[in-house]
């Protein structure tokens, strides 16, 4: 509690803030001096405690939000005291760290069902929202392939080296036999494997213009459809954010007016636009962020906060977060750990 020495404040002044805290978080409730003086027995009277308290809220670390009412911990206060839990690492419970390395210690699957996974492993255990801002991947192709779908439907299925799998469902024309999906497919493969997306594409549009593509009719048709799904070059750009665990989140909130700000807050997070300011914030620098209320735009007046982490590729680049969104009362001290750990092993994961 560093910021503490410049605010003037006394040991005594910081002992009960800490408590009055830590009360907060758990109950979400304000806190008055007869709750600090039963819970932490404290060696001061109910009005040494308010006096100390109105000091506190001089400061700037607490108000009163009703008349009369106790105490709770502005942004600023909230900050001084989750910054505190930063100095020291908290080990993560044995129950948490075990559920979260069940996730990751599953093969066989893609990058993005993992991502699902562990989201819903972190909603669940913080008892929270939980997010994950997965970028658009500009990885090399690794494989490519026609899945048929019954008569006149097929699976595009688009394999990156990062593990990334992006599936697009096409229409067939009418009496395509197998054997032409195989030589459409094994044509692209060719082409694809170890370029990325916009270089594969233009190999292949090329050939095929200055009909050097040794393909039959029909095949030429099926390549064409299948370069046709990814010709922007952007695959996968409609998947950047994915919450889940919202209506922990929403039963925490009882106001109507609160209810709507969240909901309203879900479909700012959604934008493509917002979800990558928000990547670009997780990262700049090492390890979790945290944002109390109005220490980013998209939260204020919503009454929440946003523990989150970036995740990194082999090459130590930053491709992903992973976050908690709970109310300012979340408990800090679990969910950060529960983060950095999670964001940790993804990358061990992809790494």
């Amino acid at each position: 509690m560093n910021d503490a020495t410049f605010l003037g404040l006394k040991p005594r002044a910081l002992e009960i803030f800490n408590a009055l805290v830590t009360a907060y978080l758990d109950s979400g409730q304000p806190v008055g001096s007869r709750i600090l003086a039963q819970r932490f027995r404290l060696d001061l009277s109910p009005a040494s405690i308010r006096s100390n308290m109105s000091d506190l809220e001089q400061a700037g670390l607490l108000f009163s939000p009703h008349i009369s009412a106790g105490r709770i911990p502005t942004e600023t206060g909230l900050r001084m005291f989750v910054d505190g839990l930063m100095e020291y690492s908290s080990d993560l419970g044995d129950e948490d760290r075990l559920s979260i390395d069940g996730e990751c210690a599953t093969r066989g699957i893609s990058v993005d069902e993992l991502l699902e996974k562990t989201s819903r492993t972190l909603s669940g255990l913080s008892r929270c929202a939980s997010l994950v801002v997965s970028p658009a991947s500009n990885a090399e192709l690794q494989h490519f392939e026609f899945v048929p779908l019954g008569r006149d439907r097929a699976l595009a299925v688009l394999v990156r080296l990062d593990g990334k799998v992006e599936n697009r469902l096409i229409d067939l024309p009418p009496g395509v036999p197998q054997s032409a999906l195989v030589r459409a497919s094994n044509y692209m493969n060719a082409r694809l494997s170890g370029r990325d997306l916009a270089a594969a594409t233009g190999l292949i549009q090329s050939e095929i213009a200055a009909q050097r593509a040794e393909l039959d009719e029909m095949s030429r048709r099926l390549v064409e459809a299948g370069v046709g799904l990814w010709s922007d070059g952007k695959a996968g750009d409609d998947t950047v954010l994915v919450m889940r665990g919202q209506a922990n989140l929403l039963d925490d909130i009882q106001a109507g007016e609160e209810l709507e700000t969240i909901q309203q807050l879900f479909d700012e997070l959604e934008a493509r636009e917002n979800a990558l300011r928000l990547l670009s914030a997780t990262g700049e620098g090492e390890g979790v962020k945290i944002f109390i209320g109005a220490e980013n735009k998209l939260f204020v007046n919503t009454g929440c906060s946003l523990v989150i982490a970036p995740y990194h590729n082999a090459e130590k680049q930053v491709i992903g977060a992973i976050g908690v969104l709970g109310p300012r009362h979340m408990n800090y001290a679990r969910i950060i750990p529960m983060v950095d750990y999670t964001s940790r092993a993804i990358a061990a994961v992809l790494s």
